[in-house]
């Protein structure tokens, strides 16, 4: 949680409880239905219609003003650089960072803010792509010693990514990512995502905002969070992500485990006690380490953070001042 000990005179961020956040939206339209709604509900994440219309259609409309002044700047430098037609420049995709801990959200977060995003008029082409492309294959893991590791950011292909997002902020097309399986636990050879300027692209990611000691030499050192934007960290108490990745490990023992084929099989065979205690083991070991040495310190990067309560809910926002 923010810390309550500093001076709200002196805090970066203007902090709005859920009923403050809601009446922000004004009266911009809720462009989605119920159904639309549940499409984009992810795996043991909640989402309700109530969710949508009152934390994320004000957000949506606070980017597509951003957004919107963004590409006014854009085309003024445009202009001021005389690059209109000399060197055939396409246009830059507006980059969003989503970040936060295993189990929290972000995915679902990601695809509600891209279907809300894209029925602004402004913003018609919105792409959405996740680090886990990034990530090192199963085999380079294996063989460095880092399965423990994964979603660390030494697991990461850190220079494909910077790769990635320097072809994107270029206006280069078609740029590709890597695309990732969570059924076999690996990314999948020779197969790609995609993106073909977009006018935004959402990019989700455990690690994502984070950053290295700078060279004492002054050397420029691109970070993945320079390609952004704008940034959103989603935020939850430690406990109350430890219930929900054990709520959604035992939901899937029941249903993606199932399948042979998955990379998750064996845990399918476990008793009730067993898996439960397999999962705790997990996050103890795994996850919690990750989030506290790796993605909790990255908070007060964000542009804003979505506090969430155990109900899955939004119970505060808090916007970084301009």
């Amino acid at each position: 949680m923010l810390d309550q000990r500093l001076d709200p005179v002196l805090s970066p961020y203007r902090s709005f409880s859920r009923d403050a956040w809601a009446a922000l939206r004004r009266d911009t339209p809720m462009t989605l239905r119920p159904q639309e709604i549940a499409r984009l509900e992810g795996f043991n994440a909640h989402l309700s219609m109530a969710e949508v219309t009152q934390i994320y259609l004000p957000l949506s409309r606070l980017l597509s003003i951003y957004v919107g002044a963004t590409q006014k700047l854009y085309l003024a430098m445009s202009h001021f650089l005389d690059q209109h037609r000399r060197d055939g420049e396409g246009k830059v995709p507006y980059i969003i960072g989503v970040a936060g801990s295993v189990a929290v959200g972000k995915s679902t977060t990601a695809r509600v803010l891209q279907a809300l995003l894209a029925r602004w008029p402004n913003t018609p082409k919105v792409d959405l792509v996740t680090t886990d492309g990034f990530l090192l294959p199963n085999a380079i893991l294996q063989r460095e010693g880092l399965m423990d590791k994964k979603g660390f950011p030494e697991s990461y292909d850190l220079p494909l990514l910077l790769r990635f997002l320097t072809d994107i902020k270029a206006g280069r097309r078609p740029v590709r990512a890597p695309l990732y399986s969570h059924f076999f636990y690996d990314v999948m050879p020779d197969q790609t995502v995609e993106v073909d300027r977009p006018d935004i692209l959402i990019v989700e990611g455990l690690n994502v905002l984070q950053t290295t000691r700078p060279p004492k030499d002054g050397k420029a050192i691109p970070f993945v969070s320079d390609f952004f934007d704008f940034s959103i960290y989603i935020d939850a108490d430690e406990e109350v992500l430890e219930e929900w990745y054990v709520e959604r490990f035992m939901s899937l023992r029941e249903t993606a485990f199932q399948d042979p084929l998955s990379y998750f099989h064996r845990y399918s065979k476990l008793t009730a006690e067993e898996a439960q205690a397999t999962a705790l083991s997990i996050w103890r070991r795994i996850n919690l380490p990750n989030l506290r040495d790796n993605i909790l310190p990255t908070r007060q990067r964000a542009d804003l953070i979505l506090r969430k309560a155990g109900d899955h809910e939004v119970a505060e926002v808090s916007l970084r001042r301009l």
